[in-house]
C-alpha cells in the first residue's frame, strides 16, 4: 500500500486554523513566530482571532494555509513518511517544504513573494475564474480557444465533470454563456480577486521566477507531482522549471490523482485546513482511502 500526502490551497482557509498546534507543540509555537517575524506583520494573530475578511487578503491567505499544512506536516514527526506528494496551486510550495525538497524559511518566503505579486497582477488586470460543472473538458477546452477577443483558458482540472476556467471579466462572461448553451449544469463565477493560472499572471510570474531562481530546492525524499505536467519529479532543477511555470498554467488535479493511483497510492491524506481536496480525489476514485492529517 502506497500513501499519498497532499496539500490544499488558497480557498481552504478558516479561522482558528492552526491554533491547536501553536497552543499544543513548542516547536510549532516557535515556527509560527518564526513566521510573523519573516513576513513581518502578525499573521497568527489573524489566523487564529482576525475576521474572514481579514484572512481573505491573498498576501495573508497564501501563507497561512502554507504555515498550516507545513507545520502540521512537521507535527507528524515520523509518522509522516509519504510515498509520494503533491499540492493543488499553492499548495505545491506546502508539499515541497514538507518533503524536504526546501527549507521553510525559503518557502515561507517564495509563497509571500507569490501572493504579493499574485495581488498586483489582479489590481493591474481585472479579471475572474468560474468553475464549469457538468461539461467534459474536451468541450470547455475547444470554447475557450474560440474566444480569441478576451483572454480566457482551462486553469484547474480539479475532479472529471468539473473544470475552473480563468481569464478577463469579459471573457469569462461569454465562456459561460456559451458553456451553459452547451449543456453545462453550471457555470459558477468565483469569488476571487482574478484571474490565476492564467496568462494575465506573467507579471506575477515574472517576479515569483526571481525568487524560485534564487531559493535553493534540492531533491525531495519522494516524487512531487506537480501541477503543470502531473508527473512525478525528483530532480530539483526541473522541479524549479515546473515552479516557474506554474503561475500560468493550469493545475492537472484530476491528472495527478490518476496518475498517483496508477503509481499505487492507495490512500490519500490531506494536510492543512479543510477537506476540499478529498472532495474532488473521490470523484476521480472511489476506491482509494481518504483522510486527513492529525496529531
Amino acid at each position: 500500500m502506497k500513501k499519498a500526502y497532499v496539500f490544499p490551497g488558497q480557498g481552504a482557509q478558516f479561522i482558528g486554523m492552526g491554533k491547536d498546534l501553536y497552543d499544543n507543540n513548542t516547536e510549532c509555537r516557535q515556527m509560527f513566530e518564526k513566521a510573523n517575524g519573516i513576513l513581518g506583520f502578525d499573521i497568527t494573530e489573524i489566523m487564529f482571532n482576525g475576521t474572514e475578511e481579514d484572512l481573505k487578503q491573498t498576501k495573508v491567505t497564501q501563507p497561512a494555509v502554507f504555515l498550516h499544512s507545513v507545520i502540521l506536516a512537521h507535527a507528524l514527526g515520523n509518522s509522516f513518511q509519504p510515498d509520494m506528494v503533491a499540492g493543488h496551486s499553492l499548495g505545491e510550495f506546502s508539499a515541497l517544504v514538507a518533503s524536504k525538497a526546501m527549507r521553510f524559511e525559503d518557502g515561507l518566503k517564495l509563497v509571500s513573494i507569490r501572493a504579493n505579486a499574485m495581488q498586483k497582477a489582479c489590481e493591474a488586470n481585472p479579471s475572474t475564474m468560474a468553475a464549469i460543472i457538468g461539461l467534459d473538458d474536451k468541450t470547455i477546452e475547444d470554447v475557450c480557444a474560440s474566444i480569441t477577443d478576451e483572454v480566457v483558458v482551462p486553469a484547474n482540472y480539479n475532479n472529471p465533470g468539473q473544470l475552473v476556467i480563468s481569464g478577463s471579466v469579459a471573457g469569462i462572461e461569454h465562456a459561460c454563456a456559451i458553456l451553459k448553451e452547451k449543456g453545462a449544469k453550471r457555470a459558477l463565477p468565483l469569488k476571487v480577486g482574478g484571474a490565476f493560472h492564467s496568462p494575465l499572471m506573467e507579471s506575477a510570474r515574472v517576479e515569483l521566477a526571481k525568487g524560485i531562481e534564487q531559493a535553493e530546492i534540492a531533491a525531495p525524499v519522494c516524487p512531487i507531482y506537480q501541477d503543470v505536467n502531473a508527473l512525478p519529479m525528483t530532480d530539483a532543477k526541473l522541479i524549479k522549471e515546473n515552479l516557474i511555470k506554474q503561475l500560468t498554467s493550469p493545475v492537472k488535479w484530476t491528472q495527478i490523482v490518476k496518475n498517483m493511483i496508477a503509481d499505487g497510492a492507495t490512500a490519500f491524506v490531506e494536510v492543512g485546513p479543510g477537506t476540499a481536496l478529498q472532495g474532488m480525489i473521490k470523484k476521480v476514485s472511489a476506491d482509494v482511502e481518504l483522510m486527513s492529517a492529525s496529531i
